[in-house]
């Protein structure tokens, strides 16, 4: 099983999710948080305002990685939303995102939530993959996407 599949439960994907905005994304993910797992709204949508202050979070090709940090947070947690109209994300290709992965991490996250962030991406860079998940109609089929989805294997 890969990094993300292990901390992204069935219910916390959603598609066809109406967000306008990057502001209205965000708290379309601290409602799913607050009422899946009990994590306040607001101290997700503050630590993802945060973060994406430093620098946009859009990785190009209609998707992003935001995440934050949450203070009493014991396990990363991920969620997946697809917006239904592409969202202005200041991305490197400029272009608009329609698929966002949310991560949130300890507080005092370690070199764990880089390796998450890291098999995100790799996943994300295999276009086939990618194209899917942003237009596969069922949420269940995009978990079991993400799911079935495998990290190359490092040659030691």
């Amino acid at each position: 099983m890969n990094r993300l599949a292990a901390i992204l439960p069935a219910s916390n994907v959603l598609v066809d999710v109406d967000a306008s905005s990057k502001k209205r994304v965000f708290e379309q993910a601290g409602l799913l948080f607050e009422n899946n797992h009990s994590i306040s709204r607001a101290a997700v949508t503050d630590n993802l305002f945060a973060r994406e202050r430093l620098g946009s979070t859009g990785l190009g090709h209609g998707v992003a990685i935001p995440h934050g940090r949450i203070k009493g947070l014991k396990n990363p947690l991920a969620a997946v939303l697809r917006v239904q109209q592409p969202i202005g994300f200041d991305a490197p290709d400029d272009e608009p995102v329609t698929l966002l992965i949310f991560l949130l991490v300890p507080e005092a996250a370690t070199q764990r939530h880089l390796e998450i962030l890291s098999e995100i991406a790799e996943m994300l860079s295999d276009r086939e993959l990618r194209e899917r998940l942003k237009t596969e109609a069922e949420a269940a089929t995009v978990h079991r996407l993400i799911a079935d989805w495998e990290p190359l294997k490092s040659v030691a």
